[in-house]
């Protein structure tokens, strides 16, 4: 998605973005729909086998966030354990979290 030109922002918003206090950033996080999030990705990586945790935080470190630098072998167990974690599954948690914070911002 392209961003707008520069000076189609106006000087006022930028001025405000600027005099934003760290603390008053802070304060915008949605912190309880992070929290949310982590406690059901926590759920599922509690969900696997001790061994599976440790296997799939090895293929994680030793692909440094890219499965093309692993070998075909250790993708093959790379998405045979990622589907233990029922990504879908956490996804359309993870939306409906979302979704729930959106409707909460309405009212």
């Amino acid at each position: 998605m392209a961003r707008p030109h520069k000076g189609s922002e106006s000087a006022h918003s930028r001025s405000r973005a600027r005099s934003q206090s760290r603390v008053e950033r802070l304060r915008a996080v949605p912190w309880t729909t992070l929290l949310q999030g982590g406690v059901v990705v926590g759920r599922r990586w509690i969900g696997l086998s001790p061994k599976d945790r440790a296997r799939l935080t090895e293929l994680i470190r030793a692909s440094r966030g890219l499965p093309g630098n692993l070998s075909e072998k250790e993708r093959r167990e790379l998405r045979k354990i990622a589907g233990r974690l029922d990504l879908r599954g956490m996804g359309a948690e993870l939306l409906a979290l979302r979704r729930m914070r959106k409707l909460r911002r309405r009212h």
